[in-house]
């Protein structure tokens, strides 16, 4: 999992990243607020961060939390708040800027793992939902272009397709969803065509004898 780190004091900093690495995280550091915000930008920004509540560079902990909130994404980041603020106002405070966990310094390091245990968990399962509904979107388009009005001959039944070309139906509707076809013959079309034609063969066996 990539983690990033927002803290600006250089030994809790390397630190914290010592024991990410350890425990098989990638680590991706920032010093202040706005590192920190401008790396959460970007397209592959680590879905689980940890802010350090205090932080110089115009952005403190709580406002990249706000900030974050406010965009609006399929994948939000996972925030976990670091701080040496430990009233129940400032735990609040914390969780209505948007941050997933809280964790007060000093902290234990057996407590931060299962917190990032179970960040990188709800961020796994978060990635899988996004999946899915991506899926699901796809095959509701499918749906929705098959409900439309299809134009099919009224004489061969063929039916015509997206690049103005004529195709059978059976090769229309697999190219369009999901369906498979197992040819088979109806039991009127078995009467009609397939009896007369056994009929035209027995004969001529029949003529040849």
């Amino acid at each position: 999992m990539r983690i990033l780190i927002a803290e600006d004091d250089p030994v809790s900093l390397h630190i914290l990243e010592l024991r990410l690495k350890a425990w098989g995280h990638e680590v991706v550091i920032t010093r202040d607020g706005a590192e920190a915000w401008a790396a959460l930008q970007r397209s592959d920004a680590p879905r689980l961060a940890i802010l350090d509540w205090m932080m110089p560079g115009g952005a403190d902990g709580i406002e990249v939390c706000r900030r974050l909130r406010i965009r609006q994404s399929t994948t939000p980041s996972y925030i976990i708040m670091l701080t040496a603020k430990s009233s129940k106002e400032d735990v609040v405070k914390g969780l209505d800027a948007g941050a997933n966990d809280y964790i007060v310094k000093p902290f234990n390091f057996q407590e931060l793992r299962a917190r990032v245990q179970v960040g990188a968990t709800v961020v796994e399962l978060q990635q899988r939902l996004a999946e899915r509904v991506i899926e699901l979107e796809g095959a509701m388009a499918q749906v929705k272009r098959l409900e439309g009005i299809v134009p099919i001959c009224s004489y061969c039944k063929d039916v015509r397709n997206d690049q103005n070309y004529w195709e059978q139906v059976d090769s229309y509707v697999t190219a369009h969803s999901e369906a498979r076809f197992s040819h088979s013959v109806c039991p009127d079309c078995y009467e009609m065509v397939v009896v007369p034609q056994l009929a035209l063969v027995k004969l001529g066996d029949q003529i040849a004898k």
